[in-house]
């Protein structure tokens, strides 16, 4: 039946309704571009903030206007020419920014870790081990240790809580047979002065470092310096795949000394990366959102099997924060066993 003459008024020409989502999707990708440039130029453009937050609103103003004159003639080669030479020459811009093992480092992102291997046993230098008063106040220390593979007998997974329940730093402690502990850690390669920004993360603001240091020095100083909340937890794994997880940890440092990358915070960071590790050597591993939300990450670990089996997640957090017991160890204690006390390792 046909339609009554005024509703068939009321319905719009096809014509204008594909040039309305053709505007629509025009000011979206407009959009996402003015968003990205601008923070790019925002963290990485030389000359300091004023010079940066200029750059990024003439950003702005550039793709605005290229889009607004599109949006008004779509046909016009000036307004897309226009849009398409800023989007070059920021291209050519982002593109020529690359990672560097070659700036003034923070001290304790100063030295990569380097190892020497000869079969199980392994020669690693640059192991950290500083004496923290604050964070400013402290003797840098940097050693060079022997580890034997085959004496591996235990990982443990450390969070330190630094920004509410759903961001954590994840660290990886291996011990050995005569009670040694060595942890790795996946950091921001911080500049002497430079702050950290999660935002400026995404934006090649950060290489990658990967620290080797003792439990006391990097622990400790998120514990007893940084006012930070740190848990411990077991994970169980067979010595084969302690050893063959280790040897992941030396060959990301080779990979990172030979040709440096740059953090990511959403991609690149403490998490993803041990995440990828494991990966190789259990395949299957599955995604998660938890890989990203690292203060949710025990919950993880605990479902593939992981934690110590016999506990609730509620009984290893709890029997596993470490805060208190390593803010009222003294200089001369034994940092690795005094936090240690009353840790789930055994399934019950």
């Amino acid at each position: 039946m046909p339609l009554p003459r005024d509703h068939a008024k009321q319905a719009p020409p096809p014509g204008r309704v594909l040039a309305g989502g053709a505007r629509a999707i025009g000011a979206l990708l407009g959009l996402g571009l003015a968003a990205f440039g601008a923070l790019a130029l925002w963290s990485q453009a030389p000359g300091g903030r004023f010079a940066a937050a200029a750059l990024a609103g003439l950003w702005v103003i550039w793709v605005g206007a290229s889009c607004l004159l599109a949006s008004a003639d779509p046909r016009s080669w000036r307004a897309w020419g226009l849009l398409a030479a800023g989007c070059l020459v920021l291209g050519l811009w982002w593109a020529a920014i690359t990672p560097s093992n070659d700036r003034a480092w923070a001290a304790d992102v100063a030295r990569t870790l380097r190892a020497e291997r000869h079969g199980s046993q392994v020669l690693l230098h640059n192991v950290r081990n500083f004496d923290w008063r604050s964070d400013e106040d402290f003797s840098a220390r940097w050693e060079t240790r022997r580890y034997d593979l085959d004496s591996l007998r235990s990982v443990d997974m450390a969070l330190s809580y630094w920004m509410g329940p759903a961001i954590a730093h994840t660290l990886v402690s291996f011990g050995f047979d005569d009670g040694r502990q060595l942890v790795f850690s996946v950091e921001v390669r911080k500049e002497r002065g430079e702050q950290y920004s999660a935002l400026a993360g995404f934006f090649k603001r950060y290489e990658l470092a990967l620290v080797a240091a003792d439990e006391r020095d990097i622990l400790g100083v998120r514990a007893r310096v940084r006012d930070e909340d740190v848990y411990l937890y077991r994970v169980h794994m067979s010595k084969p795949a302690m050893r063959a997880l280790f040897e992941q940890y030396l060959d990301e440092s080779d990979s990172l000394r030979e040709t440096p990358r740059f953090y990511q915070t959403l991609t690149a960071n403490c998490t993803t990366i041990v995440y990828s590790m494991m990966e190789r050597i259990v395949p299957g591993l599955p995604l998660d959102a938890r890989l990203l939300l690292s203060g949710y990450l025990p919950s993880y670990v605990q479902e593939v099997g992981g934690l110590t089996a016999g506990y609730s997640l509620q009984e290893l957090q709890e029997k596993g924060r470490i805060t208190a017991r390593a803010r009222q160890l003294g200089p001369n204690a034994d940092f690795s066993a005094a936090i240690r006390q009353g840790l789930p390792v055994q399934a019950r």
